[in-house]
């Protein structure tokens, strides 16, 4: 039995969610954004990949962990494809010079493939309110 004296504690509203818990579906939404705000890159050349993320989780860090958790990820996944990607374009370019770079193409065509069902399957798992982590991928950001 509570004390009389003591106030019923209130939750702060401004609080994180208890660990486990369902996050809400706004902060699933914000969440999904953050991972398909990447593929914006293939309008922006490869800045929307970086941006959209970046911008998700720098809005939502402070109200909807989750969401800024997941941003983050999907930041951190999309600068270390990018840079894999810039270093295997520059080799394919290189190595055109020999001819034997023609060979790289399709490698490049499968990254970007595997880049975008990675991204799509990262949103899809958000919007369930589970966390996903990318494969290949190095925490710049952690």
């Amino acid at each position: 039995m509570q004390d009389p004296y003591t106030p019923p504690t209130v939750p702060d509203p401004a609080a994180p969610p208890p660990v486990g818990s369902m996050p809400s579906s706004e902060e699933r939404m914000w969440a999904m954004i953050g991972h398909l705000s990447a593929l914006t890159g293939i309008l922006t050349a490869g800045i929307g990949n970086i941006v959209g993320p970046l911008i998700v989780w720098q809005v939502k860090k402070d109200t909807m962990p989750f969401a800024a958790a997941e941003s983050k990820e999907a930041l951190n996944f999309n600068i270390t494809w990018l840079l894999g990607s810039l270093v295997l374009l520059a080799l394919t370019f290189v190595l055109m010079f020999v001819l034997i770079g023609f060979l790289l193409v399709p490698v490049l065509w499968a990254v970007g493939i595997a880049w975008v069902v990675f991204s799509i399957i990262a949103g899809l798992k958000a919007n369930e309110g589970k966390s996903y982590r990318y494969p290949l991928t190095i925490r710049f950001i952690p």
